[in-house]
């Protein structure tokens, strides 16, 4: 049986003097690590924090995001990390929700203090509140694999947060399975610059302390900085979403720095335009391009694809790549058939890093688990080899004239076009058709061009139905939810206001 508390004890014995965590001036050894999480949970325990207590957490990355995200559950307690982009009344549902009792936070006083019992402010107030504490004797000390170890709270792009039940044995099956696929080593230096209120954020922390790699927090994400640390620390991998990588390539294009120790970058969250896949190749070329495809409900992954800018001109570019060791992934119909191969279903799956369920939401736990199966939301197909290919959310396809049409295909094409650094597809109403294909674009620096040119170029590659009837463009870059998925919703729901439905 293992929990959160076996990869951070196992890098204390193994690589004590080792740095595992940088973050800014902050250099930690493994063993000051384990020790500080041994305080948290000692401070905790002084505190009144009982276990199975909820802490949250909102704050940018950093030593001590690392150490919360890790120590509370391995203290028996329940990490609640908070999307920092949220509204004040979202930061609240979710402290109400959860029934958190303590916050640590790096934000100044606001009504949220109200909320919780205590809060306590990072660095200098949580630095007295850790250091007042006295060491547990041992981390992982009567906590089953079973115990709740972290409520993660959704984007929210589809509705109200909800918050994600995972288990301890969810996040280090997680571990595990991405380990089977991406072997780390104690020579790996990790750039964290996903944020870790994202369950992908924290999707390595695990499998480098139990591999003695070192872990590079960035506070908050920023191309340059990024590319800066990378140089600085010889960073040998990084995640994150697509948008972070088309910033970052933008910026080595640019502004070129020692990114040769780079063996892989990958990314997962939402889809990604080839287009940008080869940008990323051109400014990185030594890094291996690997995306993952999951959902927080699924702690996160679910699949992989390795070597992605080999697969560039080909139709598996368009794949999220195969299950990982441990993972079934399956395609079924909405009355939970399956699917022949090649058929577009709605992507399933069963693992043992399927969530518990929705804190205090069975109804709409039910929705989605059936038979022990995780029900995505996402529309996709398996071809022969098992490579699964993501059409669409469910939620996101459009039905023009009775015709489905996937925002993504639609978007893949846009980004073709050298003007176009951003786009997003959704559908608006239409008395003719239902709803008709429309998108919002964000152009690169110094590029210009019109809806016109950018209606005809689309119409080159896609039939008449799926070709964009309007354009809006940005001056600045598309909303984005806090794991930097577009903010569809934010961009459709002016069309449809006054409307009897907002989908389809």
């Amino acid at each position: 049986m293992l929990t959160m508390a076996d990869p951070i004890e196992h890098a204390a014995r193994l690589w004590p003097d080792r740095v595992g965590i940088v973050s800014g001036p902050v250099r930690r050894s493994f063993a000051e690590f384990a020790g500080r999480c041994r305080q948290l949970g000692g401070a905790l325990e002084a505190a009144g924090i009982a276990r199975g207590d909820r802490v949250a957490i909102l704050a940018d990355n950093s030593d001590v995001y690392l150490e919360v995200y890790a120590g509370v559950p391995a203290t028996g307690r329940v990490v609640v990390p908070l999307n920092t982009r949220h509204a004040e009344p979202e930061l609240r549902y979710a402290l109400e929700d959860s029934g958190t009792r303590l916050l640590l936070t790096d934000r100044p006083p606001s009504a949220l203090d109200g909320v919780v019992e205590r809060v306590i402010r990072i660095p200098d107030a949580y630095e007295t509140f850790v250091g007042g504490g006295r060491e547990v004797a041992g981390l992982g000390e009567g906590i089953a694999e079973s115990d709740l170890a972290g409520l993660f709270y959704t984007g929210g792009t589809t509705g109200a947060s909800k918050g994600v039940m995972l288990s301890h044995r969810n996040l280090v099956s997680n571990a595990y399975h991405w380990m089977t696929c991406m072997p780390h080593a104690a020579s790996d230096v990790m750039l964290v610059m996903a944020p870790l209120f994202h369950a992908a954020g924290s999707n390595g922390v695990l499998a480098n302390l139990w591999t003695g790699g070192r872990q590079v927090a960035l506070p908050r994400f920023d191309p340059g900085e990024a590319l800066d640390w990378i140089a600085a620390e010889g960073c040998t991998a990084t995640l994150g979403v697509p948008t972070m990588l088309a910033a970052i390539a933008e910026e080595q294009l640019a502004r070129p720095r020692k990114t040769e120790t780079l063996r892989w970058v990958a990314h997962g969250g939402s889809p990604i335009a080839s287009e940008v896949v080869r940008r990323v190749h051109q400014a990185m070329p030594s890094a291996e391009l690997v995306e993952v495809y999951g959902a927080t409900e699924l702690s996160p992954l679910a699949t992989v694809l390795r070597y992605e800018e080999t697969a560039l001109d080909t139709d598996r570019i368009r794949s999220c790549g195969q299950p990982l060791p441990g993972v079934d992934v399956r395609i079924l119909s909405p009355e939970g058939q399956p699917v022949t191969t090649g058929e577009v279903g709605e992507v399933t799956v069963r693992a043992p890093t399927v969530m518990l369920g929705y804190w205090n939401k069975p109804e709409q736990t039910d929705a989605v688990l059936r038979d022990g199966r995780y029900w995505t939301g996402d529309l996709g197909r398996l071809d022969a080899d098992g490579f699964l290919t993501l059409v669409d959310r469910s939620k996101d396809m459009i039905v023009s004239g009775g015709e489905n049409v996937y925002s993504t295909e639609v978007e893949e094409v846009l980004y073709r076009h050298p003007a176009v650094l951003e786009a997003a597809v959704f559908g608006v109403p239409d008395a003719t058709w239902g709803e008709a294909v429309w998108a919002a674009v964000h152009l690169r620096a110094d590029e210009t061009t019109d809806a016109e040119t950018l209606i005809a170029f689309c119409r080159e590659s896609l039939g008449g139905y799926k070709v964009p009837k309007g354009i809006d463009f940005h001056a600045e870059l598309l909303p984005k939810s806090g794991p930097g998925k577009f903010l569809k919703r934010q961009l459709r729901d002016p069309y449809w206001e006054g409307k009897e439905r907002g989908i389809h």
